[in-house]
Protein backbone atom coordinates (compact mmCIF):
# COMPACT_ATOMS: atom_id res chain seq x y z
CA UNK A 1 0.00 0.00 0.00
CA UNK A 2 1.31 3.46 -0.65
CA UNK A 3 0.55 6.34 0.92
CA UNK A 4 0.65 10.25 1.26
CA UNK A 5 2.37 12.00 4.93
CA UNK A 6 1.21 15.40 4.94
CA UNK A 7 2.57 17.89 7.77
CA UNK A 8 1.56 21.10 9.36
CA UNK A 9 4.80 22.87 9.80
CA UNK A 10 3.19 25.64 11.55
CA UNK A 11 1.39 23.16 14.07
CA UNK A 12 4.66 20.84 14.46
CA UNK A 13 6.55 21.52 17.94
CA UNK A 14 9.29 19.05 16.55
CA UNK A 15 8.55 16.76 19.89
CA UNK A 16 9.46 13.68 17.51
CA UNK A 17 6.68 12.04 19.24
CA UNK A 18 5.39 10.59 15.69
CA UNK A 19 9.41 9.98 14.73
CA UNK A 20 9.84 7.63 17.62
CA UNK A 21 6.38 5.68 17.15
CA UNK A 22 6.75 5.44 13.31
CA UNK A 23 7.91 1.66 13.17
CA UNK A 24 9.85 1.67 9.49
CA UNK A 25 11.74 4.86 10.89
CA UNK A 26 9.89 6.96 8.12
CA UNK A 27 10.30 10.34 9.97
CA UNK A 28 12.99 12.39 11.35
CA UNK A 29 13.38 15.60 13.40
CA UNK A 30 14.83 18.10 10.76
CA UNK A 31 17.79 20.26 11.68
CA UNK A 32 15.23 23.36 12.61
CA UNK A 33 13.68 21.06 14.63
CA UNK A 34 10.50 20.19 12.71
CA UNK A 35 9.34 16.70 11.47
CA UNK A 36 10.12 15.54 8.11
CA UNK A 37 9.91 12.23 6.12
CA UNK A 38 13.31 10.89 5.26
CA UNK A 39 11.96 7.69 4.10
CA UNK A 40 8.83 7.78 2.66
CA UNK A 41 8.65 4.70 0.57
CA UNK A 42 9.17 3.04 3.32
CA UNK A 43 5.62 4.15 5.22
CA UNK A 44 3.62 1.46 5.80
CA UNK A 45 0.28 3.88 6.36
CA UNK A 46 -0.09 2.47 9.42
CA UNK A 47 -1.08 5.91 11.21
CA UNK A 48 0.78 5.51 14.14
CA UNK A 49 2.33 9.30 13.59
CA UNK A 50 -1.38 10.89 13.13
CA UNK A 51 -2.44 9.17 15.92
CA UNK A 52 0.47 9.73 18.59
CA UNK A 53 0.78 13.91 17.24
CA UNK A 54 -0.68 15.78 20.36
CA UNK A 55 -0.50 18.86 17.76
CA UNK A 56 -2.44 17.45 15.24
CA UNK A 57 0.47 18.13 13.07
CA UNK A 58 0.63 14.78 10.48
CA UNK A 59 -1.37 13.36 8.78
CA UNK A 60 -1.77 10.20 6.41
CA UNK A 61 -3.69 9.37 3.47
CA UNK A 62 -3.66 5.46 2.13
CA UNK A 63 -3.35 5.69 -1.40
CA UNK A 64 -4.85 2.84 -3.76
CA UNK A 65 -2.82 0.13 -4.97
CA UNK A 66 -3.28 0.74 -8.80
CA UNK A 67 -2.59 -2.87 -9.67
CA UNK A 68 -5.36 -4.76 -10.69
CA UNK A 69 -7.78 -2.13 -10.62
CA UNK A 70 -10.41 -2.09 -13.09
CA UNK A 71 -11.75 1.66 -14.99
Amino acid sequence: MKSEITIKQARCKGCGICAAFCPKQVLAVSELGKIQVVKGEDCIACGQCELRCPDYAIFVDKLEDMKGATA
